[in-house]
C-alpha cells in the first residue's frame, strides 16, 4: 500500500476513533471532579495520530472538538480542540526523531497549559482552571499514554510491524 494511502487510511480510522470515543464510550468511561471531566480514552487517537504524521494529528483533533460537541458542553469541546495543538507538536516532534515517550512527557505541560488557558473564557476562576484543569489533564494525559502504548504494542506484535518506522517517508 502506497505511504499516502496509509496515511490517509490509518488518519480516517483515528479520526472517527476520536469522534466515536466520547459519543459511544463517554457516558462510562467519563470520569468527573467539578468542573473537571475526563473521557478516558479519548486521547488515544491523538498519540497514535502523532505517529502517522501531522496532518493525522490535525485531523484527529477535529475530531475529538466533532466527538466532545455532540456530547458535551461547549467548554468540553473547546478542551477537546486542543488535542489538535498537542497532537501537532507531537508529530513535528516525532517527525524530527523524538521517540514517543520523550514527546509524551513534552506535551503534557503544553496540553495542560492550552487546556487550562481555553477555559477562562467560559468564566473559570484561576483555581480551577490551572489546578483543577491544568493537573487534571496533565494525569488524564499519562494515563492515557499507556493506553495508546499498549494499544500501539499490541498492534505492532499483531501484524509485525514497528508503527514510527511504517509512516516513514
Amino acid at each position: 500500500m502506497k505511504l499516502a494511502v496509509r496515511k490517509l487510511t490509518f488518519s480516517a480510522l483515528l479520526t472517527a476513533l476520536a469522534i466515536i470515543i466520547p459519543v459511544v464510550f463517554g457516558p462510562f468511561l467519563r470520569v468527573t471532579f467539578p468542573p473537571f471531566t475526563a473521557t478516558l480514552g479519548a486521547h488515544v487517537p491523538m498519540f497514535l495520530a502523532m505517529l502517522v504524521g501531522p496532518e493525522a494529528a490535525v485531523a484527529v483533533g477535529v475530531g475529538s472538538l466533532i466527538g466532545f460537541m455532540l456530547t458535551s458542553t461547549s467548554v468540553v469541546a473547546a478542551r477537546a480542540f486542543m488535542h489538535t495543538f498537542v497532537g501537532l507538536v507531537g508529530a513535528l516532534l516525532i517527525k524530527r526523531g523524538v521517540s514517543i515517550k520523550k514527546v509524551v512527557v513534552i506535551t503534557a505541560p503544553i496540553h495542560a497549559v492550552l487546556e487550562a488557558l481555553v477555559v477562562i473564557p467560559f468564566g473559570y476562576k484561576m483555581y480551577q482552571s490551572l489546578v483543577l484543569v491544568g493537573v487534571g489533564t496533565i494525569i488524564h494525559h499519562f494515563i492515557d499514554a499507556v493506553i495508546a502504548f499498549a494499544l500501539a504494542a499490541a498492534i505492532e506484535r499483531a501484524l509485525r510491524i514497528k508503527l514510527v518506522k511504517m509512516f516513514e517517508a
